[in-house]
């Protein structure tokens, strides 16, 4: 699914958000925190414009996504940034040695996992001690009324605009269906707390319809 929306996948994002994901982008890597010289893996990086906006910042980032349509589209466009290198890896088991990184993050992929705690767990393992995990996923507005508002989009807009925009509508379908079924801040908070991450905390963007999660290894 994601390999067929790979070509059209930003400039659906771009129209369903109303240009609202370039600013969650770039609060995502002022999250991170990236520093020069640092190891950063930037799992399902999709078309890889994260990946290569942390990159550009000094660190070496590997562009990890479980589908191969996504990261050929990503080398074609990002292929020639400096410290940014491109891996096929399944969150649920990924192909990297233990405390390699020193930062892991994760935009929009954690719901699209089978297993999101196990993800959170490998995410820990290739973490160094002491290294820090950002996860920007879709959330729930603490708001009752922008809630209902943003659900009647989801329900009725985004399938639309992901018809006339983008290349896959019943992609489009599944997202719907994902945000509905995925658990709130506290709880993702909790998932990550039983993986093994400390000083867990999370702030919301756009009112909740995403939300930043930050934590980091034990040392």
């Amino acid at each position: 699914m994601f390999d067929q929306v790979a070509k059209r996948y930003d400039l659906t994002n771009v129209a369903m958000t109303f240009g609202l994901d370039a600013l969650w982008r770039r609060a995502t890597t002022r999250a991170v925190r990236p520093e020069p010289g640092e190891r950063i893996l930037d799992l399902a990086a999709g078309t890889c414009r994260s990946s290569a906006s942390l990159a550009r910042t000094g660190a070496q980032v590997v562009a990890a996504d479980f589908s191969p349509g996504m990261l050929a589209e990503g080398r074609r466009r990002y292929g020639d940034v400096r410290g940014l290198s491109f891996v096929e890896a399944d969150a649920m088991n990924l192909p990297f040695g233990d405390a390699e990184f020193d930062a892991v993050t994760m935009s929009y992929g954690l719901r699209n996992v089978q297993r999101p705690k196990v993800a959170l767990a490998e995410l820990l393992r290739v973490t160094k001690p002491g290294g820090r995990i950002v996860i920007n996923e879709f959330s729930t507005p603490p708001n009752a009324r922008f809630r209902a508002l943003y659900r009647w989009y989801n329900d009725t807009v985004l399938p639309r605009v992901a018809r006339l925009v983008g290349s896959n509508g019943d992609a489009y379908d599944y997202l719907n269906e994902s945000i509905r079924e995925w658990p709130d801040q506290r709880e993702l908070g909790l998932w990550m707390r039983e993986a093994g991450w400390t000083d867990v905390t999370y702030r919301n963007l756009s009112f909740g319809i995403v939300a930043l999660h930050r934590a980091r290894r034990p040392l």
